[in-house]
């Protein structure tokens, strides 16, 4: 059985691994946010309140795959908070949302972002994957 994805270290280690993410807290020190591309342009994906236990990691998806996951995770998946909740969804790091699945929902989150936030000339630019 795979360990729980529930600390900032452990989301980190799934981000750092996708091309171009950048680690910032662009609205105040506790809010931390992944961001795809490069300083002057970049799309969040993921973002998380670094002072909450357990955590609470928000993400974009596919408005389909949002209400899929609510209604399989109702304890731990909700619309997004402070966001379109259409969009996003919020996923409490509790330790009941497999690891895998996390670590699906953040690539996912990372690819939708990438294929909508930047032209084809920008993702060719840097290098940005069709997929990973």
């Amino acid at each position: 059985m795979q360990t729980p994805m529930q600390t900032v270290d452990d989301l980190r280690s799934v981000c750092d691994e996708l091309p171009h993410s950048l680690e910032t807290f662009p609205f105040d020190d506790e809010t931390l946010v992944f961001k795809v591309g490069y300083l002057s342009k970049s799309r969040m994906y993921a973002l998380t309140d670094i002072t909450q236990d357990p955590l609470r990691l928000s993400l974009k998806v596919d408005p389909e795959r949002g209400e899929e996951l609510r209604q399989a995770h109702p304890q731990s998946i909700a619309p997004g908070y402070h966001l379109n909740k259409k969009h996003w969804v919020t996923v409490t790091l509790d330790g009941t949302v497999p690891a895998e699945l996390l670590g699906e929902l953040l690539r996912g989150s990372y690819l939708l972002v990438t294929k909508k936030g930047f032209t084809k000339a920008e993702r060719k630019e840097l290098g940005l994957p069709d997929s990973l």
